[in-house]
């Protein structure tokens, strides 16, 4: 899990002390969980060209911690379903796969599965757009 606070601060500049500026810090706490599951379906043709991936019909994201499971995610994803790989992160935990939507959608159900009940991960909702 995620968690963001804000800190202020203050920072000294020479002899005197300046005015408060803000800090957002991020921090993991330890969890099992999908943090996010989302298919984008039919994206427009210039979402690939940003990213990099080759066109497929759909892209699925995911982001899972603790972040070294996108390695076993990626491993689900393309024995449950005709998917590629479009991006691994193992220190971020994000995981983007490719392919036709009803393959991305199967391959994303089957990481929620697996997690959830073989590893007793939290899942998280698939969403769609």
């Amino acid at each position: 899990m995620k968690l963001s606070y804000a800190m202020k601060v203050q920072e000294r500049e020479g002899n005197r002390m300046s005015e408060q500026k803000q800090r957002v810090v991020q921090e993991y706490v330890p969890g099992k969980q999908v943090t996010l599951a989302h298919v984008i379906a039919n994206p427009d043709p210039i979402l690939y060209t940003k990213l990099g991936l080759q066109d497929a019909g759909a892209i699925g994201i995911l982001t899972l911690t603790p972040t070294e499971t996108s390695i076993i995610a990626a491993d689900i994803a393309t024995k449950a379903a005709d998917v590629a790989l479009g991006y691994l992160d193992r220190f971020t935990g994000s995981l983007v796969i490719t392919g036709e939507v009803a393959a991305v959608e199967m391959a994303m159900e089957a990481i929620n599965s697996f997690l959830s009940g073989k590893l007793l991960y939290t899942p998280a909702l698939l969403t769609r757009s």
